[in-house]
C-alpha cells in the first residue's frame, strides 16, 4: 500500500477520470486450480486512489468494480493503474 500511496501525488485525474490501482488477478480457482497467467482474464476490480475534479460519487479509497476494456492501463514503478471514466464504474464494493 505505501507504494500506491506515493504515487498519489504524482498522478491526478483530469475531469470525470478516476485513476485506481488495479486488483491482482487471481492464480488459483476456487476449487484450488491453478491458472495459468496467459489464460487468466483481467481484474475487473480495483481500488480508487485519486479523482478528477468532475467526479460526484467515488472517492480515494472505495473499492470499485468496472467495464470489460474500459480505461486506458498505466504502469508505474511497477505498479499497475488504471485511467477510467467515472461512467464506466459499474459499482461500488462494501
Amino acid at each position: 500500500m505505501s507504494a500506491i500511496m506515493s504515487q498519489k501525488s504524482n498522478i491526478k485525474p483530469l475531469a470525470d477520470l478516476v485513476l485506481a490501482s488495479m486488483d491482482e488477478a487471481p492464480t488459483t480457482t476456487a476449487s484450488g486450480l491453478y491458472l495459468p497467467e496467459n489464460t487468466s482474464e483481467k481484474p475487473k476490480t480495483a481500488t480508487v486512489i485519486a479523482v478528477g475534479p468532475k467526479v460526484k460519487e467515488i472517492k480515494p479509497k472505495d473499492q470499485i468494480i468496472y467495464e470489460s476494456y474500459a480505461g486506458t492501463e498505466v504502469k508505474i514503478d511497477n505498479q499497475e493503474y488504471i485511467l477510467v471514466k467515472e461512467e464506466k464504474v459499474l459499482a461500488l464494493i462494501d
